[in-house]
């Protein structure tokens, strides 16, 4: 295999991930309207190829297939070859996933492997990872081209027959989407998904289901809301606390640097899939805030903590925003980075240091990674006090004392690559994860990490009223998605509350007012996944499930109706509810595969409490940090010096009354003002399931 010094048209990306590609020998087309017309004018099928830069087996396709010269050849004189990265492109990714889905009966993923018609830009041939050569039970990739392509020629009607049937199943799930309006909501869903997750929830690992087993931050985040409402006996809280020390002490957690990676490959959390990506680690670090605050923990505490600082360390720019993701490999090796010898730690640390640490991280077991050992929390720090006849808080430091030396260590060897990318919403969720985390452990650094953060953002991103999808090295370009606008204005409400500011909420309210006017269906409800003005493409969707992220739909409706009860704004409360409306076939069918949707769902029956704090900044502030202390997750703790006047929508008539004053509703009912440190803190007691 060769890497020629010639380049091809992805040569003037900004994708780290594509221009990782742009001096193959395949003639690679980012998606273009130049690519599109040339395989229309030269009757060509389209290899769409789709991936990430931080993506093991999109880099293993790479060097197998496309820096190979005999099968660029192949790609070159058979097709019109596009190259996408699918964290800059989510629009196509998902609807070329869902297509996949469709032709093969299975579970899509990267690198995606498409052929498209030519004209329609339908799909009739796919798969994900294809071997060089017939190995794994699949053909060779230089097969399957020659294949297709003979196909394409020669089948013309059999084509067009599966692009009517693929069409005909986008339309039916179109018309799923419908609100059934004599049907109403009810909260019978709730029940069902914590029933759900109970049965899926594996009681020995934590987590949900077998190998591979993934994070799914928002069936916990579900879970977390839930528990604070005696909604059900099931404990659910239990369930969540388990999960969360299983996956901290596991493999898929650095316990060197901080950080989660991607996934475990184990049911037990021990071996991961070794990339790091910004999005698991911004809603992750929120869950271990809010278990750090419910349980009261140190553990949880500590590894809040710990992702925080990798974060702000290792992945925020210079500028303010955060870098997308980790690489899996380094030196050509998924997860070398990570990896060590007994002798290579112990050649580090004193004997005490190793005494201790060789016990808690599992190198006194047998390597568990092709002859080396990955670090994983095999015996925690009371456990190796009695195991050794020692104190645990010496324990704990010889511990920090090892994991400092070794990371000092680690610093020297070539570290995976990073993709420098800054996507909007994945900033957005490391917002918000960045602002709990700040006011759950009091601490300020964090919170203007996050105020860095977004301000990159109103910078870089937001031009001439609307975002834009993502940044490299000062380009910003593409036209923002649902995701970008609803995870933003979520993690906004989130910064309001850490410090209020005109200016945060102006810019809340011309997002949300850009989900109505751009996003929103506003003949059935829901929001699309793409702009109303946005390039047309095979299929537009409205995507109601979780995945890896949350639902666009299911923040857009939790954050639109918060704001809506916050300022009075009845238009942001109803496009709330008929989101739900639309959505609720889904949701009756699978509660717990819409988790975000649930958690709207459960706002709308039993909104948040909201506190409003206005008066004199000293006081203010001892306000501040008791409802802080006393408040639960469903409490939302806004402080408004009185300096800040011309406030919007009801906000305007909730004045100072003495040197504070606590504004306190639920939904459309509000209590009398409190003015006395006694009455408010004994109105959090009484409300609270946290006195």
């Amino acid at each position: 295999m060769t890497q020629p010094s010639a380049s091809n048209a992805l040569i003037h990306e900004t994708s780290p991930y594509l221009l990782q590609h742009a001096h193959n020998p395949v003639h690679w087309y980012p998606w273009c309207e130049e690519a599109l017309q040339r395989a229309r004018s030269e009757d060509k099928p389209i290899l769409l190829s789709i991936g990430y830069s931080a993506c093991h087996w999109c880099h293993v396709m790479a060097h197998e297939s496309f820096e190979d010269e005999a099968t660029a050849g192949v790609m070159n004189e058979l097709f019109i070859n596009i190259k996408v990265d699918r964290e800059e492109r989510p629009d196509l990714d998902r609807i070329y996933q869902l297509a996949q889905q469709l032709l093969t009966r299975r579970t899509g993923g990267w690198p995606l492997t498409m052929f498209l018609h030519p004209e329609s830009h339908i799909p009739f041939y796919g798969g994900t990872y294809f071997p060089p050569e017939k190995r794994y039970g699949m053909p060779g990739f230089r097969e399957v081209l020659r294949q297709v392509a003979t196909f394409y020629l020669q089948q013309q009607a059999a084509i067009t027959q599966q692009n009517l049937s693929m069409m005909e199943a986008f339309s039916r799930m179109d018309a799923a989407d419908s609100p059934a309006p004599d049907k109403g909501l009810t909260t019978d869903p709730l029940q069902q998904g914590i029933d759900e997750l109970q049965h899926a929830f594996d009681k020995e690992n934590g987590g949900f289901g077998g190998a591979p087993k993934f994070p799914v931050p928002m069936h916990l985040q579900f879970l977390l809301y839930q528990q604070e409402l005696d909604a059900t006996e099931v404990p659910v809280l239990d369930i969540v606390l388990f999960s969360l020390r299983k996956m901290a002490r596991g493999g898929i957690y650095d316990q060197i640097g901080g950080g989660f990676c991607r996934y475990s490959v184990d049911e037990r959390w021990s071996i991961p899939h070794f990339e790091k990506m910004l999005y698991d680690n911004g809603q992750l670090l929120g869950l271990y805030a809010e278990a750090w605050k419910q349980s009261g923990d140190r553990f949880f505490r500590q590894i809040c903590r710990q992702t925080a600082d990798w974060m702000i360390r290792e992945m925020q720019s210079p500028t303010g925003g955060f870098y997308s993701s980790l690489d899996a490999d380094s030196e050509g090796e998924e997860g070398r980075f990570y990896l060590w010898t007994p002798e290579q730690v112990m050649q580090l640390l004193t004997a005490e240091e190793y005494a201790v640490f060789s016990r808690h991280s599992g190198l006194d077991l047998p390597p568990n990674f092709e002859g080396a050992w990955h670090l994983f929390n095999h015996r925690d720090e009371a456990e190796i006090a009695a195991l050794l006849h020692m104190e645990e808080h010496d324990v704990g430091r010889l511990l920090q004392r090892a994991r400092d030396r070794l990371y000092a260590a680690r610093k020297d060897r070539v570290w995976p690559g990073r993709d420098e990318k800054i996507l909007t919403a994945w900033n957005a969720l490391a917002i918000k994860g960045l602002v709990l985390a700040g006011i759950v452990c009091d601490e300020p650094e964090y919170i203007d990490a996050a105020g860095r953060a977004l301000a990159f953002i109103r910078t870089r991103l937001w031009q001439n009223g609307r975002l834009l999808a993502t940044c490299k090295d000062d380009r910003a370009h593409l036209n923002a998605y649902l995701d970008d606008y609803a995870f933003l204005l979520d993690a906004l409400l989130r910064l309001l509350e850490a410090e209020w500011t005109h200016d945060r909420l102006e810019f809340s309210c011309q997002l949300a007012d850009c989900l109505l006017e751009y996003f929103m269906d506003k003949e059935n409800g829901g929001f699309y996944f793409t702009t109303h003005d946005h390039e047309k493409l095979l299929h537009r969707r409205k995507e109601f499930l979780d995945d890896a992220i949350p639902s666009g739909n299911g923040i857009a409706a939790v954050a639109l109706a918060r704001l809506g009860h916050l300022l009075g704004r009845q238009d942001y409360i109803d496009a709330a509810q008929r989101c739900l409306q639309t959505a609720w076939h889904g949701i009756e069918q699978m509660p717990s595969a819409h988790n975000s949707l649930l958690i709207a769902l459960q706002d709308h029956y039993c909104p948040p409490v909201q506190i409003i704090l206005r008066g004199k900044p000293g006081p203010l502030g001892d306000w501040q940090r008791r409802c802080r202390v006393h408040a639960g997750l469903r409490t939302r703790i806004f402080t408004i010096p009185d300096a800040i006047t011309d406030l919007p929508g009801t906000l305007k008539e909730q004045r100072s009354l003495a040197d504070a004053t606590a504004y306190i509703c639920e939904g459309n009912r509000c209590h009398e003002p409190i003015v006395s440190t006694v009455a408010l803190v004994g109105y959090l007691k009484r409300q609270v399931r946290l006195s």
